[in-house]
């Protein structure tokens, strides 16, 4: 019940004890415990066998898991030992990790219900604070990444940013494509932190990455190009179209600024003729926005009408959206006739007259080697995408993080394969 293996149990009584969580004293099980004798001397951190030193500082207490409504504790001895590796440490105890002031039991349900459950359920249900449940995180992920090493036979991954706070507060995250799972993660948004990711992978095991996703943005290509030279860098084609999606916007706001002033308004493209836009047309181009960004297979009806009259009443407009769907419709066929497609669609973009798809055009010949390799490879960020989004709704559940060190473990445990079974299963 109390989930000692490898423990006597001494005695067992009722004490008058502080649960911690505010309430004050009440009646709790006190379980006086000690390791079996192959168990006792040993090491806190590596485990093994040491002459021991002192007594410590006499008995202490490990919060157990609650048996029904009442709290429940081990007491035992805490003696330390001398380890000519680690000093003078406490030493290991069966039923808890090191430094723990709770069993392995109580961490693992902890553990698993905070990557599931809001911080609400969890202090509640467990009777303890948010900060107890962080150090427990911390203390589970690190005993995992002890034991299994993420990083170990990598060979396609994706690599992406994530804003976990207001202010710019970024998280670099790196996906295994094989495994689906999140392998690495660190506060950063630069160059500096992609060469943080290699240094920790090394140069073997970088030498072995073969394909790579990412967004296109310099300090992620950059740094790929300079550390495994001979993996396939790959645009995500999701990014790609995103970039379309803005100038395409980019020119709908502009089209809703000249109709709003009203008028006779002198065309920015063409500069030879003049166009007339009620305000009428202001307040249809401002409820347009979801219409042109909206693949046209996942349109509502009045969302259809909506662009239906775009077509007809915003040539300019019209004329954007359907090089927005272009591009969109290259990089969906992939191999050869992607690649024929996206040069028509390059060559079309040059001649369009729409200052923001020229410029997009010239954004994406400079990443052409990396969209070629997305339409050979059909390897997208999708994945990556999927976990940015658990990460937020990790974010959202325990209402914000302050800093990055207590949500990396946390999307680390529930996304990285490292959260431990339910006690008992």
């Amino acid at each position: 019940m109390l989930g000692c293996d490898n423990t006597v149990i001494e005695t067992v009584d009722w004490q008058q004890l502080d649960a911690g969580d505010g309430t004050g004293p009440r009646l709790t099980v006190v379980a006086r415990v000690r390791p079996r004798s192959r168990q006792a001397g040993r090491c806190g951190i590596c485990r093994r066998k040491r002459p021991g030193y002192d007594p410590g500082q006499g008995r202490r207490l490990w919060r157990a898991l609650d048996l029904g409504p009442v709290t429940a504790w081990l007491e035992a001895d805490a003696p330390r030992v001398s380890c000519p590796e680690h000093g003078v440490v406490v030493a290991a105890v069966p039923w808890a990790r090191h430094g723990a002031g709770h069993t392995r039991f109580f961490d693992d349900q902890v553990a698993w219900l905070a990557a599931v459950c809001s911080k609400t359920t969890i202090t509640q249900l467990m009777r303890i604070s948010w900060r107890t449940v962080g150090h427990i995180i911390a203390r589970v992920t690190a005993e995992q990444l002890a034991a299994i090493d993420p990083l170990t036979g990598l060979r396609r991954i994706g690599i992406d940013e994530i804003s976990y706070k207001r202010g710019h507060k970024y998280l670099v995250v790196v996906v295994d494509h094989d495994s689906g799972k999140l392998v690495w993660a660190a506060p950063g948004r630069d160059t500096a932190t992609m060469n943080a990711f290699f240094d920790q992978l090394g140069p073997e095991r970088a030498a072995q990455l073969t394909h790579v996703s990412a967004d296109g943005a310099d300090w992620i290509a950059g740094a790929v190009r300079e550390r495994a030279p001979q993996a396939v860098l790959c645009a995500d084609p999701f990014h790609v179209v995103s970039w379309a999606t803005d100038a395409l916007d980019e020119v709908r706001r502009e089209a809703w600024r000249q109709a709003r002033a009203g008028g006779q308004v002198t065309s920015r493209r063409s500069g030879s003729r003049t166009v007339r836009i009620s305000t009428d047309s202001a307040r249809g181009l401002k409820r347009a926005r979801y219409a042109l960004w909206k693949n046209p297979e996942n349109l509502t009806g009045a969302q259809q009408a909506k662009l239906a009259w775009i077509h007809k009443t915003q040539p300019l407009l019209s004329r954007a959206w359907l090089l927005k769907e272009g591009l969109r419709t290259a990089l969906k066929l992939g191999g050869e006739e992607g690649k024929y497609g996206l040069a028509r669609w390059l060559s079309w973009a040059a001649r369009c007259r729409i200052p923001e798809f020229v410029e997009l055009g010239r954004k994406v010949r400079r990443h052409l080697e990396s969209i070629h390799a997305t339409l050979d490879h059909h390897l997208s960020n999708g994945l990556v995408e999927s976990v940015n989004t658990k990460i937020r709704v990790i974010t959202r559940m325990a209402f914000g993080f302050r800093n990055p060190a207590a949500l990396i473990p946390l999307a680390m445990l529930a996304l990285g394969g490292l959260r431990p079974a339910l006690p008992g299963r």
